[in-house]
């Protein structure tokens, strides 16, 4: 699997992508702002989530009432938080122009196409479309790297989704699809599950806890991508701001999942160069 030309498998840290998602609430400004944060934590991604609303929701759901900041429906809310064509070209020419990667997580066949005329890196199957197999089967047909999550999906569903695409095609996101997570669910050890029933295939890490004890264990597990919402505040309005990372968690993260990735080293039975010196005074025989 390549984003970029550059190969996940090989990379000497795990590929880092920074979940925008709907964080922006529906902002321009918001948006480059949050791409600026991942930008200046060295993340390797910024990711956002598209719908075509009338595709994705039924006309029940969309008058549902509901009170936010776009009106007093549910469909004024989730029309608010979507960008145009135009909006999603400058966000894509601006992430671009910041040296940072930029893809989203259709919700339809109508966002894949629209999608498509922005040239995304890749495409990103969240675990609520797992088993959309219109929308699988669509995105496999753009020939571009994919990455799926697998959360709130059990082993036969993530094996029919893993069947739609070429192997070298495709990486595998370990994920608990409750916001934030509570630990007594968080499982990670299904990364190395993934792991050993997809050797070919990148395993990765989605995760919707509170701070970054967790996706730096997953980093220890050898999880070839991390992904983790972001946002400017915890406290400002928005259903997915609670389970996100503020710049400075963000920055931390970054930091300490290469410090674990160091830490780990190869592995091999050798002498460390700085245990040479100790040796040769503390040895007797």
């Amino acid at each position: 699997m390549k984003i970029n030309n550059r190969e996940i498998k090989n990379f000497t840290k795990p590929y880092v992508i920074a979940e925008i998602g709907i964080n922006h609430n529906g902002s321009i400004a918001l948006a480059k702002m949050l791409i600026d944060i991942a930008v200046a934590a060295k993340c390797d991604a910024v990711k956002f989530q598209k719908r075509d609303i009338d595709v994705v929701y039924t006309k029940e759901e969309l008058s549902k009432e509901r009170k936010s900041v776009f009106g007093n429906t549910n469909g004024d809310l989730k029309r608010g938080l979507e960008f145009n064509f135009a909006e999603y070209q400058e966000l894509f020419n601006y992430a671009k122009e910041k040296g940072i990667d930029i893809f989203a997580s259709p919700w339809d066949s109508n966002s894949v196409d629209f999608l498509e005329k922005l040239n995304p890196s890749c495409y990103k199957i969240a675990s609520a479309s797992l088993t959309d197999t219109k929308l699988l089967a669509k995105v496999r047909a753009t020939n571009k790297p994919v990455i799926i999550s697998v959360g709130m999906s059990n082993a036969s569903e993530i094996d029919q989704a893993v069947s739609y695409f070429n192997k070298d095609q495709l990486a595998i996101l370990s994920c608990v699809s409750t916001y934030p997570t509570d630990i007594k669910d968080m499982n990670l050890n299904k990364i190395k599950t993934l792991q050993a029933k997809y050797p070919e295939i990148p395993i990765g890490y989605s995760g919707h806890e509170e701070g970054i004890l967790p996706t730096l264990i997953a980093t220890a597990l050898g999880a070839a991508i991390i992904e983790r919402h972001i946002t400017v505040s915890k406290d400002i309005w928005g259903s997915d701001q609670k389970a996100s990372l503020e710049p400075r968690e963000l920055q931390e993260m970054v930091q300490k999942i290469a410090d674990v990735k160091e830490m780990l080293g190869n592995g091999e039975l050798e002498i460390q160069e700085s245990e040479k010196p100790i040796k040769a005074k503390l040895r007797r025989y």
